[in-house]
């Protein structure tokens, strides 16, 4: 756990007591976690856009 002050009484007790990590580095991800999370957020950009879009034509 980190050493840093909390800035409030709720992260302290999500911290201490609930066990919520409240210091996450995200840039630590495995690569092909990290690719999969991409792939997942792209396609799913696109497919709003091509939604949208198809919703024009008809």
């Amino acid at each position: 756990m980190s050493k840093k002050k909390p800035m409030n009484d709720a992260m302290d007790h999500l911290r201490n007591i609930e066990g919520y990590p409240t210091d996450v580095n995200l840039n630590t991800l495995p690569k092909p976690l990290k690719y999969f999370g991409y792939f997942f957020i792209v396609f799913f950009a696109l497919a709003v856009l091509f939604i949208l879009i198809g919703n024009l034509f008809t």
